[in-house]
């Protein structure tokens, strides 16, 4: 009767405890459930980013020279010497090359030789007028001879001018061989060798002036309003990050045969000693217009027959269905041209299925 007694307590004492235990567990699941609130539904969102309304285009052309020259001698003869490499920079008045001048010095000998002989012949027919003058005015001497020797001296000061300036024009064709520089720049091709015989005006070396350089590209019949209106600039591939203000400078009248492109130069008044001849760039045009619109997938707009609208979702989770203006439908988005900001994320995806009031958890983001 005692043993059956203290078994009754016992057992009475361990239900107890394990209604106690289960009290406390259930306790501490409904706190937890309650500390871990129920997760929000997972959009898709897209960044708002405003650009031109208009893309912009870019273009692979060269850096070239505004103004290369090829530089000849004017007067023929034989090579003697050329002194400059294919790349070497000159400056005003350096030597490029010589020809040989013992045939110029010749003719200028005898230039100055007959100019000598014009002298002589001209003192002497002025003093036959002279003496003239004098009996013509004795009476000794009649007018036909005053005529005659009048003549002669004028003729001796016509050939005297003529040997002057032809001792000029040899002074001049003996300077003519040598070639110099005019401007500044750099040599880019060389057209002579030493021994060579040249004639007049043959190209001998091509120097290209530093003076401006401009960026050469080959522009579309489409975009040649563009290129005549908008705004250019030029990046360098050796030098992505940099970019140079360009300014269209002359376009060609007609378009090339085989491509149907339109050559196209375009100044570079800030390109500095960086800037190689040669080097490749690309040239950027961009619309004129200063309106902006936002390109967006059309599965973000929201329209249950009113203003179209996008569901903007901010850093908790909320979302706010804000009304905006469409510039335009394209195949795969729609342009937005007010309404929201630049920065705000819109759901991208399922628009028809959310409701204002409930929260969202963004699962990914995507530019656009």
């Amino acid at each position: 009767m005692l043993v059956q007694s203290a078994l009754s307590s016992y057992f009475r004492l361990l239900t107890g405890v394990l209604l106690a235990a289960s009290v406390i567990a259930l306790t501490g699941c409904k706190e937890a459930t309650a500390e871990k609130p129920a997760p929000g539904r997972p959009v898709l969102v897209a960044t708002v980013k405003y650009e031109a309304a208009s893309p912009e285009r870019s273009f692979v052309g060269t850096i070239r020279p505004r103004i290369e020259t090829d530089m000849g001698f004017r007067v023929p003869g034989k090579v003697a010497k050329r002194l400059v490499e294919v790349g070497q920079t000159v400056d005003v008045g350096q030597q490029l090359a010589v020809l040989d001048e013992v045939d110029l010095k010749l003719q200028a000998e005898q230039a100055q030789a007959e100019f000598s002989a014009a002298t002589g012949v001209l003192a002497q027919a002025a003093a036959a007028e002279q003496r003239a003058k004098d009996l013509r005015a004795k009476g000794w001497t009649t007018d036909a001879q005053m005529d005659a020797a009048r003549a002669a001296a004028d003729e001796a000061r016509a050939r005297l001018n003529r040997a002057e300036r032809q001792v000029e024009l040899t002074r001049n064709s003996l300077s003519y061989a040598t070639l110099t520089a005019d401007a500044r720049g750099v040599v880019t091709a060389s057209l002579i060798e030493p021994g060579q015989v040249v004639a007049a005006g043959q190209s001998a070396i091509r120097v290209a002036r530093f003076a401006e350089k401009e960026a050469v590209v080959a522009i579309p019949e489409t975009l040649v309003g563009r290129a005549k209106e908008g705004v250019a600039s030029v990046t360098l591939w050796s030098e992505p990050g940099k970019k140079y203000a360009a300014r269209l400078r002359e376009i060609a009248p007609s378009a090339d045969p085989a491509t149907r492109t339109y050559l196209a130069k375009f100044s570079l008044p800030d390109a500095g000693d960086g800037v190689s001849l040669g080097m490749t760039a690309t040239l950027t045009l961009a619309d004129p217009a200063t309106e902006r619109v936002a390109r967006l997938p059309l599965s973000a707009l929201y329209n249950q027959g009113s203003s179209p609208s996008l569901y903007v979702v901010d850093d908790t989770g909320n979302i706010a269905l804000k009304p905006v203006t469409v510039r335009a439908y394209e195949s795969e988005s729609v342009v937005i041209a007010a309404g929201v900001k630049e920065g705000d994320k819109v759901v991208a995806l399922g628009v028809q299925k959310l409701d204002p009031a409930q929260k969202v958890r963004v699962v990914s983001s995507l530019s656009f």
